[in-house]
């Protein structure tokens, strides 16, 4: 059975949910004092897994939609991939104001430079801002077949994102292999699309 357009109305809803619902709770445990000795590396590390889920689940859309003959499913990838720029975001903010502190904003240009795994989260960061400001149906109008070819970063996105988190943690740990493994797996769904780059 395929969706319809009321279903896909009350899946957005849901995404919606499922994207906003782990905020109210990271806000809650924030008040709560919920987190280990070290809340802003928590906090850092809760964003930045939210971003990667939702990096994951908008690739997901895809496959889904083509294998299980969902059409529909395609408008449910934009949602996703907003939440994902919106999560990624606020990682951003949490390293740049609980890390570095709002006096010392000024070192984030050199930290940037020095730092490899944050130069490969900012070049993401600035990827997926790329593709929110022109997700629109008037920017495809507008950039016609440059559109596609922009919106193919998001695969730059979907390497560099586990690299950035696998590197940030410093030491091999199971949840960022699991993020690894994971994109890897929605890339290789897509190698035929990447074989048809290099003809």
């Amino acid at each position: 059975m395929r969706l319809n357009l009321k279903q896909i109305f009350w899946l957005k809803a849901l995404i919606h949910l499922a994207a906003f619902l782990p905020l109210v709770w990271l806000v809650y445990a924030v008040s709560q004092g919920d987190f280990s000795a070290d809340p802003a590396k928590d906090i850092q590390h809760f964003t930045g897994r939210m971003g990667l889920k939702l990096l994951l689940a908008s690739l997901l859309i895809t496959p889904l939609a083509r294998y299980g003959k969902q059409p529909l499913l395609i408008r449910c990838r934009r949602l996703i991939g907003l939440w994902c720029f919106a999560w990624v975001s606020l990682h951003l903010l949490s390293y740049s104001l609980l890390e570095l502190g709002i006096d010392n904003l000024g070192l984030l240009g050199r930290e940037l430079v020095t730092r490899p795994y944050l130069t490969l989260g900012i070049i993401s960061w600035l990827i997926l801002l790329a593709l929110a400001l022109t997700s629109t149906q008037r920017a495809q109008r507008k950039l016609k077949n440059r559109w596609q070819t922009l919106h193919n970063l998001i695969y730059v996105v979907a390497i560099l994102a586990p690299i950035h988190y696998l590197w940030s943690v410093k030491i091999l740990s199971p949840q960022p292999m699991f993020y690894a493994l994971g994109a890897a797996a929605l890339l290789a769904l897509r190698y035929k699309k990447f074989r048809g780059w290099w003809r």
